[in-house]
């Protein structure tokens, strides 16, 4: 290899450093910049289940879905626990509704999780029991 030719590749290889930090700073900054988001549930007897999504930002409240997990370790793990259902948060007041109707789990630990969008922040509720 010559002198030129490592030259060359010394400021390919420093150009494309330049360009990865600034990419992952980027995707790092719009990550601080979501709006925080926060999805509650509650059991009801009979295996019905409901909650809220919450933000700052109204439009991080409708139109999002939100998935109910039962747990199947010690904690909330969505790649191990088990998908139960899922709905759409609907306007209901200052915040976006969702209920899972009647799943007719009974037993377990179940938690909701609500995704990241291009605006809005993720975000998993506290954990609950089900109610006979």
């Amino acid at each position: 290899m010559t002198i030129k030719s490592l030259k060359t590749l010394k400021t390919v290889l420093a150009v494309a450093a330049i360009s990865l930090t600034g990419a992952l700073a980027t995707e790092q900054a719009s990550a601080a910049n979501l709006a925080p988001t926060e999805v509650t549930i509650q059991a009801e007897s009979g295996g019905d289940f409901f909650g809220y999504v919450h933000s700052s930002n109204s439009s991080c409240e409708a139109n999002r879905k939100v998935t109910l997990f039962k747990m199947v370790g010690s904690t909330p793990d969505r790649h191990v626990d088990k998908k139960v259902a899922s709905d759409i948060a609907q306007p209901n007041g200052p915040d976006g509704m969702w209920a899972t109707g009647n799943t007719g789990l009974r037993k377990g630990k179940f938690y909701a999780r609500v995704g990241k969008t291009s605006l809005c922040g993720a975000d998993i509720s506290p954990v609950v029991k089900a109610l006979p």
